[in-house]
């Protein structure tokens, strides 16, 4: 019977695929790949990937970068899809069901919905296909019943920490190559870990509009003292913000349980990446003959045209054409003032300040954009220098598993324990 209901879920989830815009998706997909190639190679992991060769008869072809490991296979599965688009919702099925595996939990079967929501999750969800991600806790890889939140928070003694994923990802993604933050805290501080999971291609403010009931449901059920902690990662940290924010508008109790937010790589100003793809917007609709392919650019999600400010709230996106080229609408939102608040960044190069911290930073986000620093003072997130620190030779994914950025969190997460000296004399 269990096996059956498997079935019945994998066929669900494998259907919900066939409605994707096949055709948009594989250039995407190469795109992203490249990128996600470059990003790895400027950390100096020149082994995690490999060139394979694009078979286009007729033509002087190159060495396409191909990712390894759970990054390629989210990559081999799309590619897959596309291939197939022609052969009929079956034969899909059927290939899907060899490339994820049978096992409803298992790393490459969430890897891929989660990579797919990332890039389409306003479409999944606006089309209410079984493929887009409802934002859940979890414990263990598994979610978090409403009926059992009571004991998981009595058994945890009240200590919680919310581990946030960024873009593409998903809660079981914090564990990169044997090292998990949330296990690593619950070993060094007896504090409990529990993850989000939510479908990162909505808009920011929309899923933190549902993290903030979410945690006032978790806060509802929780003993009296309660404490809260949460650690962000990338597009986590803005979702994290705007769920304060939705928190405090709407009257919640959780906010005031709240006793640290920690953002790792998080792009509070945005990212240049994005940036770039909203130029790429633009210019190819100024061609008539480049025109037809500025489709492929706008099919990215909300999620996506979010991270090109930084974008927390409805107000600095609603009515607003996500793809026009307007400049910073955003309304500002400062870090929260009643929470200590603290940035971790990355860089990928060199050991001291230079040129390409405000360019590469860690291949994805600028050290300003992480550390909430912007050239107009009213514009600054208004972190504390003493509650930021700068990693260097790391990129944005090393931020998940790098010894010290570990050491540099569970330092914060002791901080009212001691007094310590500044952590870095670069921030």
């Amino acid at each position: 019977m269990k096996r059956q209901q498997t079935l019945v879920s994998h066929s669900k989830d494998l259907l919900g695929v066939g409605r994707l815009t096949i055709d948009a998706i594989s250039g995407v997909t190469n795109i992203a790949e490249g990128l996600h190639h470059a990003i790895l190679n400027l950390g100096g992991t020149l082994d995690s990937a490999d060139s394979a060769t694009d078979s286009i008869p007729g033509a002087n072809t190159k060495p396409t970068p191909r990712t390894r490991g759970i990054t390629g296979l989210v990559y081999r599965s799309i590619r897959g899809i596309n291939g197939l688009v022609g052969l009929g919702l079956e034969a899909l099925i059927r290939h899907l069901t060899e490339s994820i595996g049978e096992q409803d939990r298992s790393p490459g079967h969430g890897a891929v919905v989660s990579a797919l929501n990332g890039v389409l999750g306003d479409h999944l969800n606006d089309k209410r296909n079984p493929l887009a991600i409802t934002m859940s806790l979890r414990s263990n890889g598994k979610k978090l019943a409403v009926e059992d939140t009571a004991e998981f928070m009595t058994k945890a003694g009240g200590r919680v920490a919310i581990f946030i994923h960024g873009l593409c990802m998903n809660d079981l993604q914090w564990l990169r190559r044997g090292h998990d933050h949330g296990e690593a805290l619950a070993r060094d501080l007896g504090i409990t870990p529990i993850y989000l999971r939510y479908n990162s291609g909505l808009h920011v403010s929309q899923n933190g509009r549902q993290l903030a009931d979410l945690l006032q449901t978790l806060s509802s059920h929780s003993p009296s003292g309660a404490e809260l902690y949460i650690i962000a990662h990338s597009m986590g940290g803005l979702v994290s913000r705007s769920s304060y924010y939705y928190g405090e508008q709407g009257g919640h109790t959780w906010p005031a349980q709240l006793r640290k937010l920690i953002c790792l790589g998080t792009p509070h100003h945005g990212a240049l990446l994005e940036r770039g793809g909203n130029w790429i917007d633009v210019i190819l609709d100024s061609n008539p003959f480049s025109a037809p392919f500025a489709r492929l650019a706008k099919i990215r999600s909300s999620g996506i045209t979010d991270l090109r400010y930084g974008n927390i709230i409805d107000e600095d996106w609603n009515n607003r054409d996500r793809f026009a080229m307007a400049g910073d609408q955003r309304c500002l939102q400062s870090i929260p003032e009643k929470v200590p608040c603290y940035a971790i960044a990355a860089a990928t190069i060199g050991d001291a300040v230079n040129f390409s911290d405000d360019v590469l930073g860690d291949g994805l986000v600028t050290v300003a954009s992480a550390l909430g620093r912007h050239e107009k003072p009213n514009a600054d997130m208004g972190f504390a220098a003493e509650n930021c620190w700068l990693a260097r030779g790391i990129n944005h994914m090393d931020l998940l598993n790098d010894p010290q950025v570990y050491q540099t969190l569970l330092m914060y997460m002791k901080r009212d324990e001691f007094i310590e000296s500044a952590v870095s004399d670069e921030v």
